[in-house]
């Protein structure tokens, strides 16, 4: 099966700074596809040359089959788009923002009433279609923001931190609304995010850390790089304490934060040895199975931080070039 984005050798750069550095990855037909890393990593610089919204440095993109720099058009005629932060009018109705919307995709009149009644009823927002949006939560706007993602009926919807700053009982329901659009749609999800436990939800994810993708794989791939338990050790010194560990172990202890992390085959074993074999005062002492966090630190050295700055504009950039495609 062909796949749905194809980027190959793509590269970004902002002047000196080098935002994505020669990144390779295939998404295929109906998966959700997640895009993990911090602040910076070349994220959202990524999704934005695939909405077309910026052009490459270098390298090859497609999306729906078409080249987002030859064909930018086709492109976004196929794609629907959810940022980070807020992009509705807060002075318009819910009915009123989706009507503007369905206005700059061209959608015919006859058809707009029948997609929005249906892309409110997805989200269960039917019952304040004729709200403003002022009056809503942050989870009501997420949910009409992904409904108006969705109205054109995309190939591929593209999501940029989709929850950042909800609770977690809103997050467990857009994510619910998501799993139900792709399963009745058969749609593309592409998504960045910086939240771990929100990648299990991926079919597959590729971690990208310094504008370069460091690994990519299904969630249980990817946390089976991290071989058997992780013990996380609390001390006084942990320079000191990782270097006793490295010492009586032969083990490449992790120092992130204060906590140092070690991974081994049987934590049950190897915590009486902890105490037994090595002199640093250590204050606790704890063990788990490997998480996703688990494994962005041991590709990169250090753990995920929560992702900075927005991109309130980008959508007014896309309906700009929309706009001038349409003359």
């Amino acid at each position: 099966m062909r796949p749905v984005i194809q980027v190959a050798a793509l590269v970004k750069h902002y002047g000196d700074v080098q935002a994505v550095r020669g990144i390779d990855l295939e998404v295929r037909p109906g998966e959700i596809f997640g895009f993990l890393g911090p602040n910076g990593a070349g994220k959202s610089t990524t999704i934005s040359i695939l909405c077309t919204l910026v052009k490459p440095t270098s390298g090859r993109a497609s999306v729906a089959g078409f080249d987002v720099e030859s064909d930018p058009a086709a492109v976004r005629a196929r794609i629907g788009l959810v940022f980070q932060d807020p992009s509705l009018d807060a002075q318009l109705t819910a009915r009123e923002n989706l009507e503007f919307h369905a206005f700059l995709y061209g959608l015919q009149r006859r058809v707009r009433s029948e997609r929005i009644d249906a892309a409110l009823s997805t989200v269960e927002l039917m019952d304040r279609a004729a709200s403003k949006v002022m009056t809503f939560s942050g989870g009501m706007k997420r949910r009409l923001e992904i409904a108006r993602g969705m109205l054109h009926y995309p190939e591929v919807l593209f999501l940029d931190e989709p929850t950042l700053g909800l609770d977690p009982q809103t997050r467990n329901h857009i994510w619910k609304y998501l799993h139900d659009l792709r399963t009745r749609e058969g749609i593309t999800i592409f998504m960045t995010t910086h939240y771990m436990d929100e990648a299990e939800y991926c079919d597959r994810i590729a971690i990208i850390d310094a504008g370069t993708i460091v690994a990519l794989g299904t969630p249980a791939e990817l946390k089976a790089m991290v071989g058997g338990d992780v013990v996380t050790i609390t001390a006084a010194d942990p320079a000191s304490a990782a270097d006793a560990v490295r010492a009586a172990f032969t083990l490449e202890p992790v120092v992130d934060d204060g906590t140092i992390r070690v991974e081994v085959p049987d934590a049950a074993a190897f915590m009486p040895r902890l105490f037994a074999e090595t002199d640093v005062p250590i204050t606790a002492v704890a063990s788990r199975r490997p998480s996703l966090d688990d494994v962005f630190l041991k590709l990169t050295g250090h753990a995920i931080r929560e992702e900075g700055g927005g991109h309130v504009d980008m959508l007014r950039q896309f309906g700009a070039a929309w706009q001038g495609r349409r003359r």
